[in-house]
């Protein structure tokens, strides 16, 4: 792309933000040709197979789990074909195994990849995804282990933020069986609602998305596109590594304290964990 894919001002709103909290983004690249409908399609037939996911999205509960959400009846391509009256969903994984695609990722993401590194690090496994919606379709609530910025490349969407971490609705628990393979979407009470910020985003808006914040987003009355990129730093994967440390520790009848939220570290549960982890893979159990 010849122009910036973001201005001085949206620069400066993550600059304000990152990275702890959401907020929104204004870019360049809703007309992009690689995000045209067609153009996903050819991607689509191009990935590998578990690169996809698709499912019917309408009138989901906030809090459906992983197991419940229903199948459309559809192929990946014959649902980016109807998405405008088939009531669906479609995750486009890792789009970043395609080479324009990971071009355009590294384009984007280097534009902020100095102030990232200033705050967290290096940016680390760099990855894209694409969602291509029905109208009125619903992400149900959950939560994301990497940093995230939400591109609008066509139709409007409103996705509601609660805050990272929250106890009450994000327990250490989950963050545990999440970390050792279990799901993502998360339950949900209608109390949890007044805690939430909605920030809605049309063609050419995003929303940075802290990691570990819960979230659920709905699409409004047309057919939305959206860009999702994503990065992790050294701290994400210490928090990671001491969930799993902490489960050990449940698993043996104690009750853990929680690790640290960024800016504090984790790394004497990480430590351990990927030491056990090494010693388990050399000697595993007969």
């Amino acid at each position: 792309m010849a122009d910036p894919v973001f201005s001085r001002e949206a620069h400066a709103a993550f600059s304000a933000a990152y990275p702890g909290v959401p907020t929104h983004l204004t870019h360049q690249i809703a007309g992009h040709p690689l995000l045209e409908l067609g153009a996903l399609q050819q991607l689509a037939g191009r990935l590998r197979r578990e690169s996809l996911e698709h499912n019917a999205a309408v009138d989901l509960p906030l809090g459906i789990s992983n197991a419940d959400t229903p199948a459309n009846g559809l192929s990946v391509e014959d649902t980016i074909a109807q998405i405008d009256q088939c009531g669906s969903w479609v995750l486009l994984k890792t789009i970043d195994q395609d080479p324009a695609y990971a071009a355009l990722m590294r384009e984007v993401l280097g534009e902020i990849e100095p102030l990232v590194e200033s705050r967290t690090g290096a940016m680390m496994r760099l990855e894209g995804f694409i969602f291509i919606s029905s109208p009125r379709a619903v992400t149900s609530l959950h939560f994301d282990p990497e940093y995230n910025i939400l591109f609008q490349a066509r139709g409007s969407k409103t996705m509601t933020l609660f805050p990272t971490a929250d106890p009450d609705i994000i327990g250490q628990p989950f963050f545990e069986q999440y970390f050792a393979g279990g799901p993502r979407n998360l339950p949900w009470r209608e109390e949890w609602a007044a805690r939430g910020r909605a920030i809605d985003i049309a063609p050419g808006e995003a929303i940075y998305v802290p990691i570990l914040a819960p979230h659920w987003v709905q699409t409004h009355d047309a057919v939305s596109v959206s860009l999702s990129l994503t990065w992790r730093s050294e701290w994400s994967f210490h928090h990671a590594d001491a969930c799993r440390f902490n489960r050990r520790l449940r698993a043996r009848g104690l009750n853990p304290a929680a690790p640290r939220l960024y800016p504090r570290n984790n790394r004497l549960k990480s430590y351990a964990q990927r030491a056990l982890t090494r010693i388990e893979a050399r000697f595993p159990s007969r």
